[in-house]
């Protein structure tokens, strides 16, 4: 894999921001497969789609790209928040890819599964102002810091490339957590995020249920936050991302 952004592309470009589109889209056509299926190369949709760049040809996965030069952050813009709410209430978004730049070499790019976006993570920028081009349009951020470890699939990290069979594998393991509900979809990812955030890959039942005020906060209408939580460490432990190792006591495996 080039990691290598190509400047002839973009010659006749003024803006640094069309210059990075243009050489990042390309750079991702030439060099990224599809961390579903394997397929060695992904197709283009026309400009304009609204919520996706990419297509595989084999398993039909959308794929948009979102590049950010040094460091990625915390967050991320993405295009209008009704648009890509409205996907991932109705289970219809596209994977992402988040790609990280130094100079004019990709340094980092992972990919996140769509079913792995909840509307949590979409943060709705305030409307464009009256004197805009755009006046009243509604932008949204996306929260990558909010996304549990496992949803974050690199295929380049700090400029090393991932084994391809690696990366299919993982994303295949992520399949095991795909729900059509979101409901659900919110309860497990939130706890598997908490367990992000515990220092220790070992861990106790206690340690999560100390994010109880928190996922009641998150899940207002739900009086059994205990009893949820429990729930999804044994939906967790079944699919293989966690293992019970005694008595409340648990390990987690990613």
């Amino acid at each position: 894999m080039n990691l290598l952004f190509d400047t002839s592309l973009v010659e006749g470009y003024r803006s640094p921001t069309q210059q990075i589109r243009v050489m990042s889209e390309a750079w991702l056509k030439s060099n990224v497969y599809c961390p579903r299926c394997g397929r060695a190369t992904l197709t283009k949709y026309s400009n304009n789609r609204p919520v996706a760049d990419f297509f595989c040809e084999d398993c039909r996965e959308d794929y948009e790209l979102k590049s950010k030069a040094h460091s990625l952050g915390t967050k991320i813009a993405d295009g209008a928040y009704d648009t890509l709410l409205g996907r991932i209430q109705s289970l219809n978004n596209p994977n992402f890819f988040f790609l990280r730049y130094v100079g004019l070499e990709v340094r980092d790019i992972f990919v996140v599964p769509s079913f792995f976006f909840t509307p949590t993570i979409i943060e709705k920028r305030k409307p464009l102002n009256a004197t805009a081009r755009r006046a009243g349009w509604v932008g949204c951020n996306i929260e990558i810091d909010k996304l549990p470890e496992p949803g974050k699939i690199f295929l380049v990290r700090e400029g090393e490339c991932i084994d391809k069979s690696k990366v299919i594998d993982l994303y295949a393991k992520c399949l095991s957590l795909k729900t059509d509900s979101i409901e659900r979809r919110g309860w497990m990812f939130d706890v598997l995020k908490c367990i992000d955030r515990i220092a220790s890959k070992n861990f106790t039942l206690a340690q999560v249920y100390a994010f109880e005020h928190e996922l009641k906060a998150k899940h207002p209408n739900n009086n059994f936050v205990n009893d949820k939580i429990r729930q999804q460490l044994q939906i967790l432990r079944d699919k293989g991302f966690i293992r019970f190792t005694s008595r409340g006591h648990y390990e987690r495996t990613f």
